[in-house]
């Protein structure tokens, strides 16, 4: 596929290493997917889009939920950034937890969106928990299994520094090779074939849950405590279809609300 994206500006990123990493991708993992994500809108769709964040792009946005999670007037939002599908069941048979979690939020902020009755500072904040919380639920340890907290549990080196499993796949396979958040936009779409996207858009928050629980087995298929080169080989064409497939479906999303 012909590349799609200019690099204008190379952006830096640091991590957040404490518990606040329970649950969300790294910050270039959520600014690629809203780069991807306004490539696929519709002229009627980006313009809504400017007019509510005012001006500000989907990638800026992406990280808000992340950034807010420290004020306790948002903390009831910690919950929505991941959902849990015990091995064996599917997410129905799980249950929804009665403080929401990803797939349930998704869903309430498409709902509230397309109801067209926000104010506009309410649609501006469900826009981008809407964006955050496609990024979130592509990445495979987002639908935990509920043995580990995502993988955080597990402890790891990654190239002998000290580590756990959520944040390998979160940041560091990432920031490994030195991605910022356009290159990781244009590499994971440069091999991908438009003719899935019909495809890729037509799944439901449930399948994209689904499919994150599905990986699972990849992502702890691993002996040892000590990562590195290896395992980043296995595993990085499926960061790369992750962070694809989220901006696809989250530009689908953005259009059915407000496109033609």
């Amino acid at each position: 596929m012909t590349k799609i994206f200019t690099l204008i500006t190379v952006f830096l990123f640091s991590f957040n290493t404490t518990q606040e990493e329970v649950a969300r991708w790294g910050q270039t993992g959520h600014r690629a997917t809203g780069y991807i994500a306004e490539q696929f809108l519709t002229e009627k769709a980006a313009a809504e889009v400017d007019r509510i964040l005012g001006g500000n792009s989907l990638a800026e946005v992406s990280t808000w939920m992340d950034e807010i999670r420290s004020d306790p007037d948002y903390r009831f939002m910690n919950p929505w950034h991941y959902c849990t599908i015990p091995e064996g069941m599917t997410y129905e048979e799980a249950g929804t937890p009665e403080e929401g979690d990803a797939v349930w939020a998704i869903k309430k902020m498409i709902e509230e969106l397309e109801s067209g009755e926000l104010s506009a500072e309410q649609e501006a904040i469900n826009l981008k928990v809407l964006v955050h919380l496609v990024g979130d639920i592509h990445q495979p340890l987002h639908a935990g299994n509920g043995t580990d907290r995502g993988g955080n549990d597990v402890r790891l080196q990654w190239f002998g520094d000290n580590s756990n499993l959520h944040r390998i796949w979160d940041s560091e396979m990432i920031d490994s090779r030195q991605h910022n958040g356009i290159e990781l936009a244009d590499f994971s779409m440069n091999d991908m074939d438009e003719t899935l996207f019909e495809e890729w858009q037509s799944a439901t928050v449930v399948d994209w849950a689904h499919e994150s629980s599905a990986l699972l087995n990849e992502v702890y298929d691993f002996e040892g405590d000590r990562l590195s080169y290896e395992y980043m080989f296995h595993n990085f064409d499926t960061v790369y279809l992750r962070i694809a497939q989220a901006g696809v479906r989250l530009a689908g999303v953005i259009n059915n609300i407000y496109g033609e």
